[in-house]
């Protein structure tokens, strides 16, 4: 298992914390997601044979936000 934080942008509230981590969870591979609205970070732990960080991001960016 690896982990990553993921630097987003856009995050205000709790429903931007619901949809991050739904997008993340709903990936295959990815096993654990804790969501800091305030810090703009999503720490992810992850199988990276099911499931890469572009693909991680990509979810992020599919629900508005920006990953930095």
């Amino acid at each position: 298992m690896e982990q990553t934080t993921l630097k987003i942008e856009g995050m205000t509230c709790d429903h931007c914390k619901a949809a991050v981590t739904n997008a993340l969870q709903e990936l295959e591979g990815v096993s654990e997601v804790e969501v800091d609205v305030k810090a703009g970070t999503a720490k992810v732990a992850f199988d990276s044979s099911n499931v890469s960080i572009s693909e991680m991001n990509e979810a992020v960016e599919e629900q508005g936000y920006d990953i930095v």
